[in-house]
Parts: structure tokens; C-alpha cells; sequence
């Protein structure tokens, strides 16, 4: 009977079985680092990537903030621009794996003029970078992240609050054709979708090979996706509610999933936007105005289509989505133009992507015809007019 009693006692919880490999494999690689890689000797010279995220232009001055993308060290010691030497200090001397570093060049740089700036590292290597069309950068000052927000106001919240009047219209249209509406806001997000993996597979390449490149853009992706689809399945289970598409309040449910993908694509795009014009690459027109106009207004009958067969459709409601959809390119123009980072933007454009994913996902079922076709020809129409209307309205946009 003692025998049987103690058992319990001495046995170890499994917690302790699981943890026993990481255990081993935590000492096997720290005897490796304090014994410095025994029997690997490097053959050749280092292999030297740096990446120059950020260039800032000051009076005189040209910043440099760079990143360690490769796994040896680097050291840089000299600067050449346009074939001279220039004096320079670094916050860093010697930048580790993945470690970033400002470099602050001295030199009289005229605006409008291109300049090629080269950083030669102790190995004798050459970083190339390249400055088209010189342009002071505005400083980060009240009256600066004013003129964002009211730049984010322009492109995301004004034109999607518009879209969003065309409800009344939505009500009063007959049944078939809210099915090509819905279609139709698939096909806008659709579009969404790709321009948003296509951007982000671009940053990726430019600046954040150090972060996993393009798989930062697929991870954000994936966790947005797979995300919203865990936080819809416990709203289900919470309030007990069935699959039924066509049930009463499912429209707010799907409208919401709507705006967060919206909202997330509209971030990227304020990260472009706020980088863009710290840099002096933005040209702040009537034509680049009414283009976001013109393509982000689409944007808010994506979201009243499927409230379309709500009784009563609260108007805080409708506040409150328009908010969600349009704000965060408020938020994107200010964290672009202060601290833009590309594996930071990358992986935002990922997260929209996956969130417009799984919105598609959600939405897809509502447009069954009677016959429980999913493409049948009204939805093949409508899937084919938002992805021309996005394409042709994105045609104007030009960041």
C-alpha cells in the first residue's frame, strides 16, 4: 500500500520530459560558442552585406542608417561620393549580425542633384547606394506629423467614408444584385490581396533580406489569416451562433472582418506614403489626391455590402467601421515617415494580405446562388468589375 501511494509522488511531471531536449541541445550549443566553433576554420574573406534603410538629408549633411544582413561583421572606413572622399562618424564601429548603425557624412549636396555614395568596410568592399533627385528632409515637428494626418485623412479616411453613402442604394437594389455587389467586393479585395504581397515582396527585397526577405511578408500572412479565423471561430462559439450566412447580424460580423483587412492595407499604404514624402519622393498634387480618392472610395461600398440586409443598420456602427477601415493610413503616414523600417512595412503588407484572405474566406459563401453555385454568372460579373475598377483606379495612384 506505501509502495503504491509513493508512486504518484516520485514521478515526474511531463513538463519535465519536454523541456529535457531543449535542455541538452541549450548546453551543447553553448559549449560550441565557448569553444569557437572547434575544427571550422573560415576559409577566404568575409562575406560583407549592408543594407541602407533609411537615408535622411540635412543641410550639409547626409545620414546614412544601415543594417548588418550577412553574418560576418562590418566595419566601415571610408566614404566616396560622387568619386570623392568625405569625412564621416558612425554611431557604431563595427556593426554585428543584424545590427544597424547611422553613419553622418559631411557634404555640400545641392538639392535636386543625384549623388552615388559608396562605403568602403576594412575588407576593401563596396556598398553601393544611390540618391536620385536630392531633398531635404522635413523635420519631425508638430506641424509635420499635422500635415501627415491630414495626408492620411485625404487617402483613407475621407474617400472610404463617401463609399460608404452608397448603403441606401445597396437597400433599395434587388436581391440578385447584392450577390454581384458581394461579388464584387471580393474582387476589390481580391486585388487588395495582391497588390498588398506584391508590395510587400518589394520592400522585402530592398532593405529587409536580414529579417527573412520575402518570408517576413508570407509569416504575416499566414498569422493574419490564420488569426482573424481563430478570433471568428470563438466569437461563434461565445455567442452560439450558427454558420448560416444568411443569418440575422451576420452582415455587421462580415462588414468588420471587411474593414480590419481594409484597415491593415490602408497602413502599408500610409507606411509608403509617410516614407515616401520623408525622402522627398512624393509629389503632393490634385492628380495623386484624387487618385486615392478615386480608388479608395470602392473601399467603403466593400464595406456596407454585406450589411445590406440588416434591418436597421446603426449609424455608430457605420462610424465605428469607417474608422476602423480608413484611420490606420493615418497612423501608417506617421510610423513611414519617422521611423520607417522595411521589414517593419514588409511585414505589414503581409499581415493586410492575410487579413484580406481570410475577409474573402468569410464572404465567399454569401454569394451562393440558389442552385449553391459559387460562380455562377452574376458573381463571375461582379468579381470581374472589382478587380477592373481596382486596376483602373490604381492606375492614377503612383507613390
Amino acid at each position: 500500500m506505501e509502495a503504491a501511494t509513493a508512486s504518484p509522488r516520485m514521478r515526474r511531471p511531463g513538463w519535465v520530459a519536454g523541456l529535457a531536449p531543449l535542455a541538452l541541445l541549450a548546453v551543447a550549443i553553448g559549449l560550441f560558442v565557448l569553444l569557437d566553433a572547434p575544427g571550422l576554420d573560415r576559409i577566404g574573406v568575409p562575406q560583407e552585406e549592408l543594407a541602407v534603410e533609411r537615408t535622411v538629408l540635412k543641410p550639409g549633411e547626409i545620414q546614412l542608417h544601415v543594417r548588418n544582413e550577412g553574418a560576418d561583421p562590418v566595419d566601415v572606413r571610408q566614404v566616396i561620393v560622387n568619386d570623392g572622399f568625405a569625412a564621416f562618424s558612425k554611431s557604431e564601429d563595427e556593426v554585428g549580425r543584424l545590427g544597424g548603425s547611422q553613419i553622418d557624412v559631411a557634404y555640400p549636396w545641392i538639392e535636386g542633384q543625384d549623388y552615388e555614395v559608396i562605403l568602403l568596410t576594412a575588407t576593401g568592399a563596396g556598398i553601393d547606394h544611390e540618391i536620385t533627385a536630392a531633398t531635404e528632409t522635413p523635420d519631425s515637428d508638430l506641424g509635420f506629423y499635422g500635415l501627415m494626418a491630414l495626408i492620411g485623412i485625404y487617402v483613407g479616411v475621407i474617400p472610404v467614408a463617401i463609399g460608404m453613402l452608397w448603403l441606401p442604394w445597396v437597400r433599395g437594389v434587388d436581391q440578385r444584385w447584392i450577390q454581384f455587389l458581394l461579388a464584387f467586393t471580393i474582387g476589390l479585395l481580391a486585388f487588395l490581396g495582391i497588390d498588398a504581397l506584391l508590395e510587400g515582396t518589394e520592400l522585402a527585397g530592398e532593405g529587409a533580406a536580414a529579417f527573412g526577405g520575402a518570408a517576413l511578408v508570407w509569416l504575416g500572412a499566414a498569422a493574419a489569416f490564420l488569426g482573424l479565423a481563430g478570433v471568428d471561430a470563438w466569437l461563434r462559439a461565445r455567442r452560439g451562433e450558427s454558420s448560416d450566412t444568411k443569418a440575422p447580424g451576420l452582415g455587421y460580423r462580415a462588414a468588420l472582418l471587411v474593414a480590419i483587412g481594409i484597415g491593415l492595407h490602408n497602413l502599408g499604404e500610409g507606411l509608403a506614403i509617410g516614407s515616401a514624402y520623408a525622402v522627398g519622393s512624393l509629389a503632393l498634387g490634385a492628380t495623386l489626391v484624387v487618385g486615392f480618392a478615386l480608388h479608395n472610395t470602392t473601399e467603403g461600398l466593400a464595406i456596407v455590402a454585406p450589411v445590406a440586409r440588416e434591418r436597421s443598420p446603426r449609424l455608430r456602427r457605420l462610424v465605428v467601421l469607417g474608422v476602423i477601415a480608413g484611420a490606420p493610413a493615418v497612423l501608417g503616414a506617421w510610423i513611414g515617415a519617422s521611423a520607417y523600417q522595411p521589414a517593419l512595412a514588409a511585414l505589414m503588407f503581409g499581415v493586410g494580405a492575410g487579413a484580406i484572405a481570410q475577409v474573402v474566406v468569410q464572404i465567399a459563401p454569401q454569394i451562393r446562388d440558389g442552385a449553391g453555385r459559387l460562380l455562377h454568372p452574376l458573381a463571375v460579373w461582379g468579381l470581374l468589375a472589382g478587380l477592373a475598377v481596382m486596376f483602373a483606379t490604381g492606375l492614377l495612384v503612383s507613390v
